[in-house]
């Protein structure tokens, strides 16, 4: 119970006493106020002094009114920033900016011109000019809905090194939420398919992919669509399914290599009530049944294991599949969209994918050329993200010619989803005014001096990777399966067995 809250249940046992028609007797008061005297000791007992907690948090606290006049500093916030609060209690912050000597940027004046939650960067200038915190502003609204106060809460970011390995670890952990966020997506029809998830871009190579999506498209034929990892695959099943003739019927997309393997069945084709310890007890639809009438997209078909292709080719060629412990057949009628960073052919002279299975999937070939191979899309492409981060983070950042030659002597081994990466971390990273400091995009992608990058020279993706790899190794080897490794990593085990798959990792099957 609050203070506020508190106080209001006190008052209202005084107020039903007051509000009787016969006065209350002697014991009835001191019966009221033994009550009301309990009522206060478990508040102070159970109560919190917020006071207290904030001023020792590490994070730096500071709070102002509607107005932007300065009602609070913690004690972080001398510390991380070196702006005494006897400089800024009770001045606006406006005022502070405009006289240029403590701190400029930051978040109050935001807040209170758009009256939402923002990020930004400050710069702290009576310390170090090159100083720079980064701050969450967040609006207080009293009960009529009108702006109050103004909590900004900031911590320090000191170097470019710093920001450089921050961004490394951004990518991981941005990979690993959209790892987990894609494994398994349903739409109910094309209007809920992302107005942002289009094909972005004017080059003749993806205008030869567009014109091919056109033909395609009205059709049922089944397409694998190829292309390395980050180009845009996903957007260009969504272009056949938004042109198709099944728009109005439901689209699943299934990533077949982050299902763990011993899901995979049951999550396609379902399964019926004690078909298995742990299954549901009244069953389960399986996406097959969910996408019948309409469209699936199997991602990562590559990566499919081979008792399930087995499984997968039957499906296709008999319109039917039976749920994991039942008997009874269900019809289907799917329009089938697969696509793989793989090379399916290798695979399939390795024998670990099927060539029935692959001539079914892959009645039409799309294949998607990397960005190194139409970076006449580049500004296109940066000018679609700069928009979308802009509006997502408050303000948006301006590259120059110098910024775009750069980015064109980058190999982009991410491909688009790299350089969607890059963009997002050039808008949180950049001064208030949106500028890009050349150096950090230099540093960024690893791109030295005026010479081109050559072959064999290491890239931010290059680095990633190598470090990637050699965690899982250290993992492996202090492991004794890929359970106690993805424990170890902090990731699951089919992610561990994808990634082995990916890098080419030499490792048993069971140790």
């Amino acid at each position: 119970m609050d203070q506020a809250l508190a106080i209001k249940h006190v008052q209202d046992k005084i107020n039903k006493t007051l509000e009787q028609e016969t006065a209350p007797s002697p014991s009835e008061y001191r019966a009221l106020l033994q009550e009301i005297s309990g009522d206060l000791n478990v508040f102070l007992a159970q109560g919190i002094d917020y006071k207290i907690v904030v001023e020792n948090l590490d994070e730096s606290i500071f709070i102002t009114d509607k107005d932007g006049k300065v009602l609070y500093v913690n004690p972080a916030y001398e510390n991380n920033t070196g702006v005494l609060r006897e400089e800024v209690l009770g001045r606006t912050v406006q005022d502070i900016v405009e006289e240029g000597k403590l701190f400029n940027g930051g978040a109050t004046l935001d807040v209170i011109k758009m009256k939402k939650r923002v990020f930004r960067l400050s710069t702290i200038l009576k310390t170090d000019p090159h100083r720079t915190g980064y701050a969450i502003g967040v609006p207080v609204f009293d009960d009529n809905g009108e702006l109050s106060q103004v909590i900004v809460s900031s911590r320090p970011i000191f170097t470019l090194r710093q920001l450089h390995n921050d961004y490394m670890r951004f990518l991981e952990e941005a990979t690993s939420i959209k790892e987990q966020e894609e494994l398994v997506k349903l739409f109910e029809n094309a209007e809920q398919i992302p107005m942002s998830d289009n094909l972005i871009g004017s080059s003749a190579a993806l205008q030869q992919v567009y014109e091919l999506i056109q033909k395609v498209a009205p059709t049922d034929a089944s397409i694998m669509i190829t292309g390395e990892s980050g180009v845009g695959k996903e957007i260009v099943a969504d272009e056949i399914y938004k042109l198709g003739p099944r728009k109005d019927k439901p689209f699943v997309k299934v990533n077949c290599a982050s299902i763990p393997v011993n899901l995979l069945e049951s999550e396609l084709f379902g399964y019926e009530k004690g078909a298995f310890t742990g299954a549901n007890a009244s069953g389960k639809r399986g996406l097959f049944e969910m996408a019948n009438h309409g469209t699936l997209l199997l991602d990562e078909i590559g990566d499919m294991p081979l008792d399930l292709q087995v499984k997968l080719l039957r499906a296709i060629q008999n319109k039917e599949i039976t749920r994991v412990g039942g008997t009874k057949p269900i019809s289907l009628d799917i329009r089938f969209i697969s696509s793989t960073n793989s090379d399916l052919k290798k695979k399939i002279d390795e024998g670990t994918f099927r060539r029935d299975l692959f001539y079914r999937l892959s009645v039409i070939p799309i294949h998607i050329p990397p960005l190194r191979d139409r970076t006449d899309d580049l500004e296109e492409l940066c000018n679609h993200f700069i928009n979308i981060f802009g509006d997502h983070h408050g303000h948006r950042i301006h590259l120059l010619p110098e910024h775009l030659n750069l980015m064109k002597r980058y190999n982009w081994p991410g491909n688009i989803r790299e350089l969607e990466n890059v963009i997002e971390y050039l808008t949180i990273c950049s001064s208030g005014t949106g500028t890009i400091d050349k150096d950090m995009l230099q540093g960024l992608l690893n791109i030295t001096g005026g010479a081109e990058q050559i072959a064999g020279e290491s890239t931010l993706a290059d680095s990633m990777e190598q470090h990637e790899i050699e965690q899982i190794k250290n993992a492996l080897a202090n492991s004794h399966n890929l359970r106690e490794a993805g424990k170890i990593l902090g990731v699951n085990a089919s992610t561990v067995s994808r990634k082995i798959k990916q890098y080419g990792i030499d490792y048993p099957k069971s140790k």
